[in-house]
């Protein structure tokens, strides 16, 4: 991993890891898909986008969750874009929480959530690295395998 992305470069980052940003899905519910305040962004929970439904351990290996961990990784980046205008503000991906849809025996939860972690990492450099959480669930909304929110901070406009 290189030691930081410059912000100039995250769009032509993203092209070479072959991604191309969806438009930021809209919020399930009565809330907000992220908000600003005092130079972060919180961003809502977000699942994959590809209609995945099901548990690890059950329905899917470790694998296929790091794959849907990547994938509503690329989700928040769009959230994020769409909100802030283009991803070259995000100072540091600051806080990272995973809830994983996973049988009982399940124990690998933090190999899924590395899906996000790594991808972060190879977009923002050590901008990228986050402190996180994950926890195993019972159950998620709609049945998704995987759920994350996460905490950005925010570049100050130069003036």
């Amino acid at each position: 991993m290189e030691n930081d992305v410059p912000m100039e470069d995250t769009f032509s980052r993203l092209e070479r890891l072959g991604i191309k940003l969806p438009p930021a899905s809209e919020p399930a519910a009565s809330y907000a898909n992220c908000v600003l305040e005092g130079g972060l962004l919180f961003v809502s929970g977000k699942g994959p986008s590809s209609g995945a439904r099901g548990k690890l351990g059950i329905h899917y290996t470790t694998e296929e969750g790091y794959k849907y961990a990547r994938e509503t990784a690329i989700e928040i980046l769009a959230v994020v874009q769409s909100y802030l205008g283009s991803l070259d503000k995000v100072a540091r991906v600051v806080k990272v929480q995973g809830f994983i849809n996973a049988s009982a025996e399940f124990e690998e939860h933090h190999k899924v959530l590395d899906g996000f972690s790594d991808l972060m990492a190879e977009v923002f450099g050590d901008r990228g690295v986050h402190a996180r959480s994950v926890f195993g669930a019972v159950s998620l909304r709609g049945g998704l395998p995987v759920i994350i929110d996460s905490i950005f901070a925010v570049r100050e406009e130069e003036h």
